[in-house]
């Protein structure tokens, strides 16, 4: 979690200061001092703008303690991943936290809790310690970030979820890494949720960021004092700021709860590693072949409180140009930490941007097609007739000629049903000679089939496919006689000028559907 906000942050925490490298505003090389003497005084100039979020917690019968189960999934290299699950809705999301975190000690910080429930109350959460921090195997160093795909790919086949959203939050570890995942395997990614920077080390195009020599002057300072309760107050101000709307310096649990989570995510070496990783990782190539679903999402109201404001938007907005189709959503508040204040507005941009994306999916999973039901008549007799073994001999040959048929017409099988056949055509009258010519294969091997086709919009589900096309299909299948293709108004007005010709079968109540329907019987003698 180190650092999750923008370079500005880190660039002015050291500057120079003439020829010497001095670390300045406000973040002297480390000393010891008394950290209660401190907070008075910052206490004076530093009033918690969350409102007393973590009191209203606690008024809500909150508690902080009461920790989803930690579980581990295995990847293919043997590492063993903690994650969590909570919350129960349809869509998951796959939450990816900076590089640094602990997935029970985060539970101690309320505001933290409140905002995992708040997002639990509608969606499926799963999140995670990545390799290296928390409770995941720890390694020497940093891993590659492949591997680091593995683990959430890893957690997602644990937690039995083959598609998900991916929420990636924080410039270090967090959105880079939810970003990398959604453009390398885009078939398990239903939609990419990025809240941070996603380049993070000066180039002539990125002249905001920070040198590799800054970033060292950074890391120098911080490892110092990583984790120490003695110097809270600068572990808290080098990973947030100095504003007090990213945190509340006043709040003593917030500053203890901070360092013991650095503690306890990683080893001051560990950081140094992770860091420098994340620093020296440039994802830009892969940013344009991201084609999921992406929201940017951004703290709007930070533009009147950040003085840096200026350069947070500019990231949001490199982020947003290079990535094809990504949608900018501006969300009230001025804390860049994510669950720093009321999570309502925050988490409500989230379902809504993801309830457009399910919309969407559901409009893109329907298409026009002419459906056929093919159904062997009389099939319980002739199975009495033969026995089992000759029936399902006889079967197999007649799955054949159908198949045969199938493709002999470009239609795309669906599923067999006992004895019968549901294919899809993207043109009804390849469907309706199709049925003629199953007709025909089958009577040499003794057997006659009825038939039906309609077209309309289908809904693709999967291998299989739905929708009141369907049903109609099926109801004008089963009204057909023996070797007779029946077909509903709407093929026949479709295949005009094709030659083929109909015979009026009249209005029919086909069960299920309103209405009457007036079906057609395929002439054959023309």
């Amino acid at each position: 979690m180190v650092p999750i906000l923008p370079c500005t942050y880190i660039s002015s925490a050291v500057q120079r200061n003439g020829e010497n490298n001095q670390a300045t505003d406000g973040f002297p090389i480390p000393t010891q001092r008394d950290i209660s003497g401190e907070l008075d005084r910052s206490c004076q100039h530093h009033p918690d703008p969350s409102g007393g979020l973590r009191k209203q917690c606690r008024q809500r019968g909150e508690s902080t303690m009461d920790v989803p189960k930690t579980r581990w999934a295995t990847t293919v290299d043997g590492a063993s991943i903690a994650f969590q699950e909570l919350g129960h809705g349809d869509t998951t999301l796959v939450v990816v936290h900076p590089w640094s975190s602990h997935l029970e000690v985060y539970w101690e910080e309320p505001r933290f809790a409140h905002f995992m429930r708040r997002l639990s109350r509608s969606l499926h959460i799963v999140h995670l310690d990545k390799r290296g921090m928390g409770m995941s195997d720890r390694i020497a160093g940093a891993p590659d970030v492949s591997l680091l795909m593995d683990d959430i790919g890893a957690v997602m086949a644990t937690a039995g979820v083959e598609r998900a959203a991916v929420f990636g939050w924080g410039g270090t570890g967090g959105a880079p890494l939810a970003a990398l995942f959604a453009a390398t395997y885009p078939e398990r990614t239903l939609a990419l949720l990025l809240d941070g920077q996603l380049h993070k080390r000066w180039s002539p195009d990125t002249p905001d960021c920070d040198t590799d020599e800054e970033w060292d002057d950074y890391l120098r300072i911080f490892a110092t004092i990583w984790g120490d309760d003695d110097h809270a107050i600068q572990c808290a101000q080098m990973c947030f700021g100095n504003r007090p709307e990213d945190f509340p310096i006043n709040d003593t649990h917030l500053l203890h709860w901070w360092t013991k989570m650095m503690r306890y995510s990683a080893t001051p070496s560990s950081m140094l590693a992770f860091s420098r990783m994340w620093h020296e990782t440039d994802i830009r190539p892969a940013l344009p072949t991201i084609h999921t679903p992406t929201a940017i999402i951004f703290k709007a109201d930070a533009a009147e409180t950040a003085p840096q404001d200026e350069d947070q938007r500019s990231w949001k907005e490199f982020n947003v140009s290079h990535i094809p189709g990504a949608k900018l959503v501006e969300v009230p508040g001025a804390a860049h930490v994510i669950w720093m204040e009321d999570p309502e507005l925050y988490v409500s941009a989230i379902e809504r941007f993801l309830k457009s994306v399910r919309d969407e999916e559901v409009e893109l999973d329907r298409m026009l097609a002419t459906v056929l039901f093919t159904d062997v008549v009389e099939s319980t007799k002739k199975a009495s007739e033969l026995g089992d073994q000759q029936w399902n001999e006889l079967l197999d040959r007649h799955h054949a000629a159908v198949r045969a048929m199938l493709a002999r017409y470009r239609g795309t099988e669906v599923k067999t049903m006992g004895d019968g056949f549901l294919a899809t055509f993207d043109g009804p009258a390849r469907a309706v000679h199709c049925a003629k010519a199953i007709c025909d294969a089958v009577k040499p091997l003794g057997l006659e089939v009825r038939s039906g086709c309609h077209t309309g919009e289908i809904e693709l589900a999967g291998a299989d496919v739905g929708g009141i096309a369907v049903h109609i299909g099926a109801r004008v299948a089963a009204l057909a006689k023996p070797s007779e293709v029946l077909v509903s108004s709407t093929v026949k007005d479709l295949v005009v000028g094709s030659g083929l010709a109909f015979k009026d079968r009249g209005e029919h109540e086909l069960k299920g559907i309103p209405g009457r329907w007036r079906v057609y019987a395929l002439d054959s003698s023309h």
